[in-house]
């Protein structure tokens, strides 16, 4: 057990309490213009879309999409600020449909008596149901209220489409390291402190392209240094070194909203598609350390081995069908194991998506082609009167021939000669391919003049 009397203690309390006493400094810096914003030049330069749209005041419904921390709640102030529109913020947290009523309900009077328009500013608007979403159309429609809406989910997924469809969608991005250390070196200077750039380039690493997570861990070092210095009576301006910025500096969970999700377990399949395990395993950790359901990972596995590997390794499907069943048996964290086992065969595996092709082509002819009769030989002959109908007759049993295959046709006359299996020559499935090849062959040359097989025969393979 540590001491109360420990330095590193006697720094955190006093760290601490030099935090509570006055507002985070994100923000304190929030910026006061467009000018100050750090990052989104794409939307802010001197030729951005957003940039235009605001310095002429023309600017409608918008959704700012984008992680946290890349200035989507800065960016609906300076756009309000800009306009001579009134500005009410609400979050889709706390709001109901009363509270969106009552908005709308202000905003008439204020156009009808002022003259002025309304921006609502819905924080976190994906967390809005339909019946809210859908409360705030006739208003946006009629221009009553301009949304600007933010959200760090997929609007695609998120916010309904007939709002969707009436605001401008403006993406924004995380910020570099270059916006990072801009951003950081302005902390710095707000705070009255130093640094050293391996510091700040350590904590824009952390960061993830968010800033005020980059701020906010910033503020703690800047506290630890000035916690130090008060015990070092030559000690100047507080200076941040490496070990306050590792000490300053916590794990925080990885951004994955539900586009994440997405975006991260299509690069894990492509990876694993692509023949690179090394890349497959990153994505597999990346799905794991967010929380990923270990057993919707199992399945996209098991979707894989068919659908990318297939008949060049049959084994991978038992492989992926195994590990399935340990997730399930043995769970996290060990299970984690059987999946990197799993990931790693199957991205090392040779690849055919024949199987998988073949069905996408046989698909599009039952979808455009006249759908064929059942040859006759092919039918059920196992109930009575159907030999009456002649069902089943003239079939051959392939077991009755010696290398257990006869020459028949399995398919209605209208897509008699089309070839759906096409087979590779990539690892197991080489195999394959030869003996299709040989089968086909002697299927071009043989014709239709062997001796059918009696009944009896035809019955053993019904």
């Amino acid at each position: 057990m540590s001491s109360v009397n420990d330095p590193d203690n006697l720094f955190a309390a006093a760290a601490q309490e030099r935090l509570q006493a006055r507002s985070p400094l994100a923000s304190r810096m929030r910026p006061q213009s467009l000018n100050d914003v750090v990052g989104q030049t794409h939307l802010l330069g001197p030729e951005g879309t957003l940039r235009r749209l605001v310095e002429v005041d023309r600017l409608s419904s918008v959704i700012f999409w984008g992680p946290a921390g890349t200035g989507k709640t800065t960016l609906a102030r300076l756009v309000a600020a800009a306009s001579s529109k009134q500005f009410v913020q609400l979050s889709a947290v706390s709001a109901s449909v009363k509270d969106v009523r009552q908005v709308i309900s202000s905003a008439e009077e204020r156009l009808g008596a002022q003259g002025q328009s309304t921006i609502l500013f819905l924080d976190e608007v994906h967390r809005f149901n339909k019946a809210q979403q859908d409360a705030l159309l006739p208003a946006v429609e009629t221009g009553i209220l301009i949304l600007i809406g933010a959200t760090t989910e997929n609007p695609f997924f998120e916010v309904n489409a007939p709002l969707r469809s009436r605001s401008t969608l403006f993406r924004l991005k995380p910020l570099d390291e270059e916006a990072l250390l801009e951003l950081l070196a302005r902390g710095l200077s707000a705070e009255g402190a130093t640094g050293d750039e391996e510091a700040l380039t350590y904590l824009a690493s952390r960061a993830a392209g968010d800033g005020r997570q980059a701020l906010t861990t910033l503020e703690v070092a800047v506290a630890l240094a000035s916690a130090r210095n008060q015990h070092d009576t030559d000690a100047g301006k507080p200076h941040v070194g490496l070990a306050d910025a590792e000490a300053a500096t916590d794990l925080k969970a990885l951004r994955y909203g539900r586009d994440e999700h997405y975006d991260v377990v299509s690069a894990f399949i492509k990876s694993i598609r692509g023949s690179d395990p090394d890349a497959a395993l990153y994505w597999l950790a990346r799905m794991l350390s967010a929380g990923e359901d270990p057993r919707f990972v199992a399945r996209r596995l098991v979707i894989a081995a068919s659908e990318d590997i297939g008949m060049a390794d049959h084994r991978a499907l038992l492989v992926a069908d195994a590990t399935a069943r340990a997730v399930e048996f043995v769970g996290l964290p060990e299970a984690r194991i059987n999946l990197a086992h799993a990931t790693a065969y199957l991205a090392t595996a040779p690849k055919s998506a024949s199987a998988y092709a073949g069905l996408n082509a046989a698909m599009e002819d039952v979808q455009n082609l006249p759908a064929g009769e059942v040859p006759l030989h092919l039918r059920d002959g196992s109930y009575r009167g159907a030999r009456q109908l002649g069902h089943g007759e003239g079939y051959r049993y392939p077991h009755s021939y010696p290398d257990g295959w006869v020459d028949q046709h399995y398919r209605p006359d209208e897509v008699r000669h089309q070839n759906y299996f096409k087979p590779t020559s990539n690892g197991e499935e080489a195999i394959v391919a030869d003996r299709l090849e040989t089968l086909r062959s002697r299927k071009s040359v043989s014709g239709d003049d062997e001796a059918h097989e009696s009944t009896s025969s035809a019955n053993r393979g019904e």
